[in-house]
């Protein structure tokens, strides 16, 4: 079965919307296990800091089943998809992984171009999946996080009872 790995993050309710996310993860795949959470300023826009975190868990649903939940489980918590790219959230769950699957067919981009651009995505999935390898480039996620300019993105970890 393969593994999933989903990007989590929040500026509006941070830590409710964080926390209403899992559950909803959790009720719909089982076990779910995440990184630690992190805050990080607002990335492409003047708004509050996010929290961002990563998760896995195992599906036997194809990856455009396992968007079309993540939008559901969005929806709910007032995330209105269509917006600006770089703007407030109250959720955004982006599927940043599926197994070692790499498509790129202008419905899906996996992975997702954010690992190799984002502290806030690639901190937390070196965390949780150190010597998992990257599809594309071959690398660990932790070879990866190590030569990130760490200065560039500063990441602080958050204790959340997840």
């Amino acid at each position: 079965m393969p593994r999933a790995v989903v990007g989590i993050g929040s500026n509006i309710a941070r830590e409710t919307n964080v926390r209403a996310a899992l559950a909803a993860l959790r009720a719909h795949y089982g076990p779910v296990r995440p990184s630690r959470v992190y805050e990080n300023r607002a990335i492409g826009f003047d708004g509050a800091p996010f929290y961002n975190l990563v998760a896995t868990f195992d599906t036997a649903e194809n990856p455009e089943s396992v968007v079309a939940k993540l939008h559901a489980i969005e929806q709910p918590q007032g995330r209105v998809r269509g917006a600006a790219k770089f703007g407030p959230r109250t959720i955004d769950l982006d599927l940043l992984l599926y197994g070692d699957l790499v498509r790129d067919d202008g419905v899906l981009r996996l992975p997702r171009d954010e690992i190799r651009d984002y502290a806030c995505v690639l901190g937390p999935l070196a965390e949780l999946l150190p010597d998992s390898v990257h599809p594309e480039t071959g690398e660990t996620f932790a070879q990866m996080w190590a030569r990130f300019p760490q200065s560039r993105q500063l990441l602080t970890p958050v204790e959340i009872e997840l």
